[in-house]
């Protein structure tokens, strides 16, 4: 038995509202307004299919007044059976807590029913990071990248991830007018709309004057593009453009598997930390809402401590 279309148009519209509320009112990104899109169109889904509901609900759920802990229980199960990682599912249960909190705030509901959840345990992994010193090498040497318009640009876009550990999304979104060639510092717009300014060092900031110039020169067949990071022919750059060049680069100097913008952001964080940074100090550079996001950094100085340690003491 599935729900008929017409029943499912008040579940529907509460969602549309809420949906409103995270963008327009809570200015969450693109990104995060999508991922709760999805999440809560998923579960929709699941709402609208009671035979995959164990045991089968007694009524079509016509109202989010209806819904109860049982129906998420049971989608847990479901995507568990999907072999959905606990990180993801964890993440949909957290659009849902949210969800039904907004519902309750509006008066919608008496009940939050995903109060009573709890949520799997994600294994704990370190972050993934590259060596730092084969990493700066390959900067400094510079053999890797040509001199032309696209070798500079791909330097930069690595210069620009492991110099300042910003986000793939944040590199995406950094314009042209974002550079202060008199602070030295760079503009960011990070997680739901929160400004912060970074430093960037001497050399990064030659290699940004430099690519600008060349991007001057360039012929771009009209387009004219704010952002600093663009494509060949000079249109705003896209995240797999990024990861393409992220990945071809490491390659030269790492064997691992795992590649992306974000491994140069652990990197980046990593390399602080090892030489003395301030956890609060990385915190701030980084973004982070609060330190606990920010201490995931300090099993890998743990684990580096541990390896110097068995490697030089006589008794390890």
């Amino acid at each position: 038995m599935y729900i008929h279309h017409s029943d499912v148009q008040i579940v529907f519209m509460f969602t549309e509202r809420f949906i409103r509320y995270i963008q327009f009112e809570k200015r969450y990104s693109k990104h995060t307004v999508s991922a709760y899109q999805s999440d809560l169109d998923q579960f929709t889904t699941f709402l609208n299919n009671p035979e995959k509901q164990t045991p089968a609900p007694d009524a079509l759920i016509t109202h989010p007044s209806q819904i109860t802990h049982y129906h998420i229980r049971n989608w847990m199960v479901e995507l568990m059976n999907q072999k959905i990682i606990a990180r993801s599912i964890n993440r949909k249960i957290a659009t849902l807590r949210k969800y039904f909190k907004f519902l309750l705030q509006e008066g919608v509901i008496e009940i939050n029913p995903a109060s009573k959840i709890n949520t799997p345990k994600i294994p704990k992994n370190l972050p993934v990071i590259v060596e730092d010193v084969k990493l700066t090498k390959m900067l400094d040497d510079n053999i890797e990248f040509s001199n032309d318009f696209k070798g500079r640009r791909d330097k930069l876009v690595i210069e620009m991830l492991f110099g300042t550990g910003m986000r793939l999304s944040e590199l995406l979104g950094v314009k042209d007018t974002d550079i202060n060639t008199y602070e030295d510092t760079i503009k960011v717009l990070g997680k739901r709309n929160k400004e912060r300014i970074i430093p960037v060092n001497k050399e990064l900031k030659s290699l940004i004057t430099e690519y600008q110039q060349l991007k001057k020169k360039e012929d771009f067949f009209g387009n004219n593009s704010l952002m600093l990071i663009v494509t060949d022919k000079g249109a705003d750059a896209y995240p797999r453009l990024v990861y393409l060049i992220v990945q071809k680069y490491l390659s030269y100097i790492s064997t691992q598997n795992k590649k992306s913008p974000h491994v140069l952001r652990h990197t980046f964080a990593t390399s602080l930390l090892n030489r003395g940074a301030d956890l609060n100090a990385i915190k701030e550079l980084l973004g982070h809402a609060n330190l606990s996001a920010t201490q995931v950094y300090t099993h890998n100085s743990v684990e580096r401590l541990k390896s110097i340690y068995k490697q030089a003491h006589p008794k390890a």
